[in-house]
């Protein structure tokens, strides 16, 4: 790198995080989440701007590379602190309750966004039109875990038992997505990745009967030293690391092999050490993450938006929103839960976030995407995302006392006498 290089990357990643940071602190002055600034920093930054002057005196191509590098890596400790902070002890006691409302918030959209690929497949030709049909049901199916999560604790019902009803549906649709995208993924890989893909089955098992015991005794003997050291993140980081290249090498995205790697770090016996880990992590998400922002939003282009792409926008987002939200509020309802607790819960679901820019990201590098399609379903998952406080605050405001026989459904005792307060 020239030293000119070296003096322009410095100068974009102080003015990426300036702008990010500005606009998510402005978005949290408007009762949103500070990933709705976070993301239209992004667009902002992008070719849309002005014709496309400001991306390309900031952004030029000998530029974008290492930013792509530092976003990849960004993402990458995104997805491990994702799996990190689902908790499976917000499974327990909720598993009926949870599987009734996740089936419902997953299935519904999913169902109506395969009929949507269909409509989509039109205007958006591709040589994968059963994975691409799959791919747009599942990414109007997911729900951002962190962001909500963030939602419920600034809204004072993280505690309740509507909180936790909402975070454990959001791990379990969480999970399943994630899931079903890897096999989306798979299958649009080439041969050889087939049978690389054949090594998830041993990495899995290895990870559970190996990796997880051996860091449960590491981190109960480090609970029990208080051992907090830098030395133990960068195991842990390391960790985490390496199982998205392996998962890279398998022909599947690295974001998987992170994900995992979170989801299977054991909470039993050293909460405080894992509490510390989350907040180490999201520290230096919190640097990098805005750079796959400004990577994302540079592949967003509405320059050239006319009546064609606002009536495919306005179909992807009444079977975005009205897909998950029917689904989620079908799914409560059967299960037990009251009318505006089921409604609150439903619009919490239709948080999307960072997530569906990490789906979209890896639809379009699979090449199910296409560029005019990639900027329209980011437009949706900034409108969902954006909703979701305006919703929540119109249909659970008041305090709402859950009633016995819901509580019962969920299994836990303490959930009688919960009430939602804003």
């Amino acid at each position: 790198m020239s030293s000119n290089q070296v003096a322009l990357l410095l100068f974009d990643l102080a003015f990426i995080l300036v702008l990010a940071h500005g606009l998510g602190y402005l978005a949290t002055r408007v009762g949103q989440p500070p990933v709705v600034g976070e993301i239209l920093a992004g667009v902002l930054l992008g070719p849309t701007l002005l014709n496309g002057a400001v991306s390309d005196t900031l952004f030029p191509p000998t530029i974008r590379p290492l930013l792509s590098a530092m976003a990849d890596v960004g993402v990458t400790l995104f997805m491990f602190g994702v799996g990190l902070e689902i908790e499976r002890q917000a499974l327990r006691g909720r598993g009926r309750m949870a599987a009734a409302v996740s089936l419902g918030s997953m299935a519904v959209p999913f169902v109506l966004g395969t009929g949507l690929g269909f409509f989509l497949l039109r205007s958006h030709e591709t040589g994968q039109k059963a994975e691409f049909i799959v791919f747009i049901g599942l990414a109007v199916s997911v729900t951002a875990f962190p962001v909500l999560a963030r939602v419920l604790s600034d809204r004072g019902i993280a505690g309740t038992a509507l909180g936790g009803i909402a975070l454990a549906t959001a791990a379990l649709v969480d999970v399943v997505a994630w899931t079903a995208l890897a096999g989306v993924q798979a299958a649009t890989g080439n041969a050889g990745a087939h049978w690389r893909v054949a090594l998830m089955i041993p990495f899995v098992l290895v990870l559970v009967l190996v990796v997880r015991p051996l860091l449960r005794r590491r981190l109960a003997r480090g609970e029990g030293h208080g051992t907090t050291s830098g030395w133990w993140y960068a195991q842990v980081l390391i960790g985490a690391l390496l199982c998205g290249a392996a998962t890279e090498a398998m022909g599947l995205h690295y974001i998987f092999g992170a994900f995992l790697f979170g989801v299977l770090m054991p909470g039993e016996g050293a909460e405080r050490l894992r509490g510390d880990l989350m907040q180490h992590t999201r520290t230096v998400t919190s640097v990098l993450l805005p750079v796959y922002f400004v990577v994302a939003g540079l592949k967003v282009d509405l320059r050239h938006f006319g009546w064609a792409e606002i009536a495919e926008l306005v179909a992807v987002l009444l079977v975005a929103v009205g897909g998950k939200f029917g689904g989620t509020y079908l799914g409560a309802r059967s299960a037990g839960l009251p009318a505006r607790p089921a409604t609150a819960l439903a619009a919490l679901m239709n948080t999307r976030g960072l997530t569906e820019l990490v789906i979209l990201g890896v639809g379009l590098q699979a090449g199910l995407l296409d560029e005019g399609l990639y900027s329209l379903m980011v437009v949706m998952a900034l409108v969902t995302t954006a909703m979701t406080g305006p919703l929540l605050s119109r249909t659970y405001a008041k305090p709402v006392i859950v009633p016995a026989a819901t509580a019962k459904v969920s299994g836990r005792e303490s959930d009688r006498s919960s009430s939602a307060r804003r």
